[in-house]
């Protein structure tokens, strides 16, 4: 079964998925999930936990409008800290220019601004600021706990429904994935899910059953869709991991900018032969290392890799200035190199 993309073609790496479009702009008054008051019956205990969830998470949970003055595209965020900080997707906010208008729907309804503090399109991450108190803080969690088959919601406005809660479970860790839609490619360490997410729901938080939040929405793949459709979920979604988003988010609200890992090589993602160096930047950190052009890359640490794809997101899965030791191939014989990490910004 092949995965295609929908929106943008020429994705190449261990898994090409969908940055989430923006949904339609539709437009509804979302408040908090009022209590259940009267039922026959009690609700299974894992609808029952997902209530509480719900009940916890969505005043935290806000709906993303960027309008470009002929155009509007939504998505989702929440709210990161009492200064009115907003965390969303970098490709639901990526075509926004100096004339474009980005505002926030809160959860009782009302719209406000909301000032564009940073983006980076290395991890598809952005900071929104809006100028109001009172707003209601999400709960962070760690993605370094999780667990295949553990439950999680996903929050979020698919196709503009504000205020719309999925669920499902955690369906794999650490999966490599490359989703374009801002000019340039996030290559994310993802949390994969079967919990229904849609467009419209990138930035959204996907929560564990103690409300808090272990990531943040990107992408979906599609089989068998077109080029330019805009299909909906089929049970495989990608999130950006929790612990990634604390760091990157750090660095945006400081800055305005994020800085991620680099070896100071260009790997190639669609050669067959696997991550192959395919040029060394003069004195960059490959280069001090001694890799040369046309090794063949096949192991980071202790884990084997297999693309260039898999490559990258192990790479930015650390930090700058980190010291990796890689495994490749030269004239048929495998060696391995220290590496420490250089550092960009994007």
């Amino acid at each position: 079964m092949s995965l295609v993309v929908s929106l943008i073609g020429g994705i190449l790496g261990a898994i090409a998925a969908t940055n989430l479009p923006g949904g339609d702009d539709l437009t509804s008054d979302a408040g908090t999930v009022a209590p259940l008051e009267t039922d026959p019956a009690p609700l299974p205990p894992d609808n029952a936990s997902v209530t509480k969830v719900a009940d916890r998470l969505l005043p935290s949970v806000v709906q993303i409008r960027v309008f470009d003055g002929q155009r509007g595209a939504t998505g989702s965020g929440f709210v990161l800290d009492e200064r009115g900080h907003v965390v969303t997707n970098a490709h639901v906010v990526g075509a926004s220019g100096s004339r474009s208008e980005i505002s926030v729907v809160l959860p009782d309804g009302r719209e406000r601004a909301a000032e564009l503090i940073g983006t980076s399109t290395s991890y598809d991450l952005a900071v929104l600021e809006v100028r109001r108190g009172g707003l209601r803080v999400a709960d962070l969690g760690s993605s370094g706990g999780l667990r295949v088959g553990q439950p999680v919601v996903a929050f979020g406005s698919p196709l503009g429904l504000t205020s719309t809660v999925t669920s499902g479970i955690v369906s794999a860790l650490d999966r490599p994935v490359t989703a374009g839609g801002t000019g340039e490619d996030s290559f994310i360490n993802a949390i994969q899910t079967d919990a229904a997410i849609n467009p419209g729901n990138s930035g959204g938080p996907l929560v564990d059953l103690r409300g808090r939040v272990v990531g943040v929405n990107s992408a979906i793949a599609t089989v068998g869709g077109s080029l330019g459709s805009e299909s909906g979920s089929i049970g495989v979604g990608f999130a950006i991991p929790i612990d990634q988003v604390r760091i990157t988010t750090v660095q945006l609200i400081r800055s305005g900018v994020a800085q991620y890992p680099i070896i100071g090589a260009t790997v190639a993602t669609g050669d067959p032969r696997g991550a192959v160096v395919s040029s060394i930047s003069g004195g960059g950190p490959a280069a001090a290392a001694g890799l040369r052009r046309d090794d063949v890359i096949i192991g980071i640490d202790d884990t084997p890799v297999s693309d260039g794809t898999e490559l990258i997101v192990a790479i930015r899965s650390h930090a700058p200035g980190d010291t990796v030791r890689l495994r490749y191939l030269r004239d048929g014989q495998t060696d391995s190199v220290e590496v420490v990490l250089g550092r960009a910004e994007g």
